[in-house]
């Protein structure tokens, strides 16, 4: 079943989500700077926006498959068969 996060990630544009992404990013670096130094009151928040992260990279990724040629395609299938 899809979360409601991700249905709204499906909906916004590419360089939303990378903008998106970036924010997030900045975010979590922030408060794992501020949950060492004198902690966070909810600590937690922390594993929450690794999640919106990861969300944010799949998606983004999704599309870049998506837009792959058939040749790109077939190419990245032989690269990870070799990984095998």
């Amino acid at each position: 079943m899809a979360t409601k996060k991700f249905i709204e990630l499906q909906e916004l544009a590419d360089d939303v989500l990378k903008n998106e992404l970036v924010e997030a990013k900045t975010d979590h670096n922030k408060m794992k700077f501020e949950h060492a130094i004198k902690g966070l009151e909810n600590p937690l928040v922390l594993r929450e926006v690794k999640k919106d992260i990861a969300r944010l990279q799949t998606e983004i990724r999704r599309r870049e498959i998506a837009a792959m040629t058939p040749e790109q395609i077939a190419r990245r299938t032989k690269i990870r068969a070799r990984r095998k």
